[in-house]
């Protein structure tokens, strides 16, 4: 069995975002770059999956330009067998992306798709649905757990009212939630070996993809600054400040 994860490179999740002067976006020029969090659960999942014997080949695959093979590499040193790198300047909407990936699965005819959830940065949630309807498989999204049993996946998320579990019939595309999994940190060996894996780089013109979109962002803002709290004396003046003050009782 193949798995293929499509995979995000985003801001660091530990760099202090900064909006751009013009309000046009949010600035990531010289600043720190890594694979999507949620990505590097799908991965991490995707290999245990392989270490149980239960998969021949992990494939991830990225959109982005250049500078997004370093995070395949980083895939790849986790333990993914190869990479596909689909090349564009462009920055792409869910469905855009959904479209490509679905022409990649088209010609790696994998038995499972494993995505993040959602990216760190645009926080869509969009594209593992997209994909999932474009291609009429199965899908199983924010998963705490996978369990594969033959041609069917045993599938737990967690919900408002506690754990929900799913059954699904293979292929099919499952999404990741930060409980599935704790990502390991690759080896240097590792690091050393993913400069050898194959990597495949693909110009996205040559998918054949109508990739253009009807969204546009008209103004990106940092959220207001909070003001400092106050201490009050006792329960009473509590509620007169919450009466007459913020009006909220």
């Amino acid at each position: 069995m193949k798995i293929l994860v499509p995979v995000k490179r985003v801001v660091d999740a530990y760099v202090n975002v900064r909006v751009k002067s013009d309000n046009s976006g949010v600035e990531t020029d010289n600043v720190k770059k890594s694979l999507n969090p949620f990505c590097e659960i799908a991965v991490e999942e995707a290999i245990r999956i392989k270490e149980k014997g239960l998969a021949d080949e992990v494939v991830v695959v990225t959109i982005g330009d250049k500078d997004c093979e370093a995070t395949l590499r980083s895939a790849l040193a986790i333990g993914a067998d190869r990479a596909i790198h689909i090349v564009s300047d462009d920055e792409l909407r869910p469905l855009a992306i959904a479209k490509v990936l679905a022409k990649v699965v088209e010609k790696e005819a994998p038995k499972l798709v494993i995505t993040g959830k959602q990216s760190i940065d645009a926080d869509n949630n969009q594209t593992g649905q997209m994909l999932s309807a474009l291609l009429g498989w199965p899908q199983g999204t924010f998963a705490s757990k996978v369990e594969l049993d033959g041609d069917a996946a045993a599938l737990t998320r967690e919900i408002d009212g506690g754990l929900e579990t799913l059954s699904l019939s293979l292929p099919a595309v499952v999404t990741s939630d930060l409980r599935l999994n704790e990502p390991r940190y690759p080896k240097l060996p590792n690091i050393m070996k993913a400069k050898k894996k194959p990597l495949e780089a693909i110009d996205l013109a040559e998918m054949g993809v109508e990739t253009s979109s009807g969204l546009s962002v008209l103004r990106v803002e940092a959220p207001a600054e909070r003001e400092a709290g106050i201490k009050v004396a006792d329960v009473q003046e509590l509620i007169e400040k919450l009466k007459n003050e913020a009006r909220v009782i």
